[in-house]
């Protein structure tokens, strides 16, 4: 199979080059001058230089190929620029939709996430529930957006589409909020805890570039939808888990919710005087998706793609153990 990626450099993209090196599948990636590449080179994928609003580079890079898998995303929770969620998840994913139709491929993998999915008031949530209700953060609606419009070309035109939704994805090499707030544990940075009641879904990196890997070789998974994780975690029970590992203590303090909001808001809105992120993780849009929680089922995957998880004290253990080597800064 001749595959096209986006987003290939990313945090999921790299694990999934990485599965791919296993395989017969060729790969070309669509990557941005001065990225850093050397896991693409080394396996051996063909690459295009351009970005996904450009759909000239997209759609000339994308012929000849059987299938796309859409990665390329701008995940985060602040941006002083909110505008860039919506130029990079909304019209980058149509523009990425798009072209795959007009390329002519057999099958369209789109990661999208379980935020889309708001707080359903059924928990834990399956993929039958209706997505897109109290979305907490920009990045979720954004995505949402995105998302929508894929499927729209799916059933207007005939997207030959499957659409991933991973929870909280982590493992080696992690430097986004999940890394980041596991490596302060580690090195004993937080202040205090908060939210420890509230539940998250967490997946392996690897489990969702296997799922991608799966979802591309199945043949009857056009138009079908798979949450991906399977323990559900209070952050009581992830924090314990990061201080067994770790051999550290948690710090002593329990900050009360409403202390939590309104340190929030204060940091969020220093943010955008400053032009720094808020310190310590305290985006409003991040504070109020950790209150929220995020538990649902992914099952479906394993009964229906075959998937296996993989146990998340096993991610941890791979994290703590870049973390005290130094590997990830």
């Amino acid at each position: 199979m001749r595959i096209f990626i986006t987003g290939a450099t990313g945090f999921i993209g790299r694990h999934f080059i990485a599965r791919l090196r296993d395989t017969p599948h060729t790969v070309t990636c669509l990557v941005r001058r001065g990225s850093r590449l050397e896991h693409l080179q080394l396996a051996q994928a063909r690459l295009v230089y351009g970005d996904i609003l450009d759909a000239d580079a997209v759609l000339a890079g994308m012929q000849g190929h059987d299938a796309v898998v859409h990665l390329a995303a701008l995940y985060s929770f602040w941006e002083r620029r909110p505008r860039r969620y919506y130029d990079v998840n909304v019209e980058g994913t149509r523009r990425v939709m798009e072209c795959a139709l007009q390329a002519g491929v057999s099958k369209v993998v789109l990661v999208s996430t379980s935020l889309v999915y708001g707080v359903p008031a059924e928990r834990p949530f399956h993929e039958d529930v209706p997505a897109g209700r109290r979305l907490l953060s920009a990045y979720a609606r954004s995505k949402y957006a995105g998302e929508c419009i894929a499927w729209e070309l799916h059933r207007s035109r005939g997207l030959p589409l499957v659409v991933l939704y991973p929870g909280g994805v982590l493992g080696p090499g992690d430097v986004k909020s999940s890394g980041q707030y596991v490596r302060q544990l580690v090195r004993q940075e937080l202040p205090a805890r908060v939210f420890e009641d509230s539940v998250i879904t967490w997946v392996h990196v690897r489990d969702v570039a296997e799922a991608i890997l799966l979802a591309l070789e199945k043949p009857d998974t056009n138009g079908r939808r798979y949450l991906l994780g399977k323990e559900r975690l209070s952050w009581r029970e992830f924090n314990r888990l990061v201080s067994e590992i770790a051999g550290v203590p948690l710090p002593r303090i329990v900050m009360p919710d409403v202390l939590v909001l309104a340190a929030s808001l204060l940091a969020t809105g220093w943010a955008y005087l400053s032009g720094r992120p808020p310190i310590w993780q305290l985006a409003w849009d991040s504070i109020r998706t950790i209150r929220a929680g995020l538990e649902f089922d992914g099952s479906n995957a394993e009964r229906e793609l075959g998937l296996r998880y993989t146990p998340i004290r096993q991610a941890l253990e791979e994290m703590i153990g870049e973390i005290a080597g130094g590997s990830v800064q």
